[in-house]
């Protein structure tokens, strides 16, 4: 992104820390994205046009930076967005503090949008080929995808990337609170010390409700030879529940080839099923995905299916969708 602008700022340090005027940057930049996606297979009346209609996303987000006297990088991050679901906050979705360098580590306090440890790497494979619309047969209740651990508003999270010879370190804290049952705490690691390959783990809890509490464990690898790039992933969700649904076992794949500079395509499936439930049958979603990226605008396409939502077998159960996107980068 082309930033619009740069906009010097300057702060005196509070009464407690005597220390000099320090000068940052802020850089601001945006994108808008245009798109028109059609659903086919749910027969509700409210959804069976849902997505034919083009639709608009747009969004400015604000980076802000400076290095303090003892060495230690401070940034602070903004998205402003009028169509942000997080009421609480106003227009601003995503939002956080970071605080660290590469030698000690980077804390992060997300206000808002903050990912987990094991939830930033939920689904590493098939880029969460399964949110794309579908809804559970004939309702409006959005289909499951890949299980992940805890996250809410204030939340922490602190990344080490070098803790040995391409092993690289990620926890996350959750605190209780009115809709956090208990407080939850997630790690993860990242190795990448062999050229084309990545592996990693992540373990996590989920603690909405005293009822609900979960672990949920995620492994993942991925490996680049020139143009192309083959993933897989696995996430299990072993819950206290006595519910035997809430026991979930994920997978994913994905390959993807770089034509050229400028085009991209991949093939993308994921598969999530009730592992206790023996009459359930297993979601199954995969398609194809392409794009076309030229100075500040991408073009891209997806067809995708999705079989046995809600893990049924009934009519509406099976869906497809297309959709077609420009975006521009400013």
């Amino acid at each position: 992104m082309n930033n619009l602008k740069k906009i010097g700022l300057s702060a005196l340090a509070g009464s407690l820390v005597a220390t000099s005027v320090f000068a940052g940057t802020m850089d601001v930049t945006g994108d808008a994205k245009i798109e028109v996606q059609h659903n086919k297979g749910n027969i509700l009346p409210a959804q069976a046009n849902r997505g034919k209609a083009f639709s608009m996303t747009n969004s400015i987000y604000f980076n802000g930076g400076s290095t303090l006297d003892n060495g230690l990088d401070v940034s602070v991050y903004f998205e402003l967005d009028q169509g942000a679901a997080n009421g609480t906050n106003g227009t601003f979705d995503s939002h956080n503090v970071k605080l660290g360098n590469d030698t000690l580590g980077t804390l992060t306090f997300a206000g808002h949008g903050g990912d987990s440890a094991q939830s930033a790497v939920d689904d590493m494979a098939s880029g969460d080929i399964w949110d794309n619309g579908f809804t559970i047969g004939n309702t409006t209740t959005a289909m499951a995808g890949a299980p992940t651990s805890s996250t809410s508003n204030n939340m922490l999270s602190y990344s080490l990337p070098s803790l040995y010879d391409g092993l690289a370190v990620s926890l996350s804290y959750v605190p209780s609170s009115a809709t956090q049952n208990t407080s939850a705490t997630d790690y993860a690691l990242k190795y990448t010390g062999y050229d084309g390959l990545t592996v990693g783990y992540a373990n996590g809890e989920t603690t909405l409700t005293t009822a609900a509490h979960a672990s949920v464990d995620t492994m993942y690898a991925s490996y680049v030879y020139g143009s192309l790039t083959a993933s897989i992933a696995k996430t299990d969700q072993k819950s206290e529940s006595t519910t035997a649904a809430d026991d979930l076992e994920f997978s994913s794949y994905g390959i993807a080839y770089t034509v050229t500079d400028n085009i991209s395509v991949g093939y993308y499936s994921s598969t999530l099923a009730t592992s206790d439930v023996a009459s359930d049958l297993d979601q199954e979603v995969d398609g194809f995905t392409a794009s076309y990226t030229t100075g500040g605008m991408t073009i891209s396409g997806k067809m995708i299916n999705a079989d046995n939502t809600g893990y049924l077998s009934t009519a509406t159960a099976d869906q497809e969708m297309w959709e077609l996107a420009i975006a521009f980068a400013f």
